[in-house]
């Protein structure tokens, strides 16, 4: 028996570093981005119902080395507010980011939503992990041209709108806003979330288009007719459908099966990256743990029973 008791304790400390390893193992949590005014990063996803196979998302992806499966994971720890100061020009749409750097490609093709002078508009931030914080949004200024990299210059010094901790249902984050009236052409609505409850901020850049003005190229994946129709996609995380009023011709829903639905996180249990640092692996995606924690844990309790059983056997 004492033979017994001592083989099972030392199969059960041999596992022990497995379900370690296991629990380490598993992907990052994420968080959330724009998907109506769809965003690049959610455009040019694995989900992006076949906005992703444009040119553009094509070439952010080429750029990139890696396609954007952590769509819902742009994020940079540790700013405070000081977002003109941390965040380089040239890289607002990756936050500076290495894992997200095709996204700041100069380029006036990107799937865009169109949208009207003057109008309202609901920003649908889709989430799949609820934090509090502060949205800013901000529309590039008349005379901003697609096909140079984006910089702070190009932005007002104060948002057009702002929210803070809005409610969180059915996945998404809404904020009601109206547009600047005097925007035509091409342009970009840049937001900004500032988290209250972790220590990171999240951007993102959502292509928009204004009657009047130079669009630069034709929009490709824009909301028009037409558009992006024989690329449809199967996948639904983010989901683009049609819309022929003010709001956003095209939004993206995160659908329960291919996202995780969410669940509250303690500010503890956050882990902010450090400054410009990816916040997580980029082709970690957002996907739950769950199932690489089970079966990591399943094969050190059988590795243990084994060996439980057969020295039981010889005793």
């Amino acid at each position: 028996m004492t033979a017994y008791r001592t083989a099972t304790a030392a199969a059960v400390a041999l596992a022990a570093p497995l379900l370690l390893v296991t629990w380490a193992a598993g992907p990052a949590s994420a968080h959330g981005a724009p998907t109506a005014p769809v965003s690049r990063v959610a455009a040019c996803s694995p989900e992006g119902d076949g906005l992703e196979r444009t040119a553009a998302c094509r070439a952010a992806i080429a750029a990139n080395g890696a396609p954007f499966t952590a769509w819902d994971n742009l994020r940079v720890g540790g700013v405070n507010g000081r977002d003109r100061s941390v965040i380089p020009d040239g890289k607002l749409c990756s936050g500076g980011l290495p894992a997200y750097k095709g996204l700041d490609l100069a380029r006036a093709d990107f799937p865009s939503t169109r949208m009207t002078p003057g109008g309202s508009f609901t920003l649908k931030y889709s989430s799949t992990i609820p934090h509090t914080g502060t949205f800013k949004l901000f529309l590039t200024k008349q005379g901003y041209s697609p096909t140079r990299a984006l910089k702070w210059s190009d932005l007002p010094e104060q948002p057009f709108a702002t929210a803070t901790d809005p409610a969180l249902v059915d996945g998404a984050y809404r904020i009601e806003a109206k547009l600047p009236s005097d925007r035509t052409g091409r342009q970009m609505l840049f937001t900004i979330w500032q988290n209250s409850s972790t220590p990171d901020t999240y951007y993102s850049c959502s292509d928009v288009v204004f009657p009047g003005g130079s669009t630069a190229s034709k929009p490709s994946g824009s909301g028009s007719a037409g558009s992006a129709a024989g690329a449809k996609s199967t996948k639904s995380t983010p989901k683009a459908t049609r819309s022929a009023t003010s709001e956003p011709s095209r939004t993206a829903t995160p659908s329960a099966a291919n996202s995780p639905s969410p669940v509250a996180a303690s500010p503890a249990a956050e882990t902010g990256p450090d400054d410009l640092t990816p916040a997580a692996d980029s082709t970690s995606g957002g996907g739950p743990a769950l199932p690489l924690v089970a079966g990591g844990a399943a094969a050190a309790l059988l590795l243990t029973a084994g060996v439980a059983f057969v020295l039981r056997r010889r005793g």
